[in-house]
């Protein structure tokens, strides 16, 4: 066991007759350890894209509430009062009066 132990850190196994699998054992491992580097890689590409896909909803999402309050703001009769004061117009004081068509048949 000792034996096996200070050959390995010696790197006799590397240049011995039989190195052959040795060899391709250790590019076999060098192969997985880059395939799961890629794939972590990856990953986290995919994590900060969601997370700034997340923070563009919220800012979407708080442009649009903001929007809607100044509409319905502007949409308030008192608003539009208002604006239309200034440009000389009024409120009518007579009420409207539903006009009724008959059809001529």
């Amino acid at each position: 066991m000792k034996k096996n132990i200070y050959n390995i850190l010696k790197g006799t196994f590397l240049i011995s007759d039989d190195s052959f699998k040795s060899w391709r054992f250790i590019l076999f491992l060098s192969g997985l350890a880059i395939v799961m580097i890629a794939s972590s890689h990856s990953a986290d590409k995919k994590v900060y894209e969601i997370v700034r896909l997340t923070n563009e909803v919220k800012e979407m999402r708080s442009a649009f509430v903001d929007g809607r309050s100044k509409l319905m703001r502007l949409k308030m009769e008192s608003s539009v009062i208002a604006k239309m004061k200034a440009k000389g117009l009024s409120p009518s004081v007579i009420p409207a009066k539903k006009i009724k068509v008959k059809s001529q048949k």
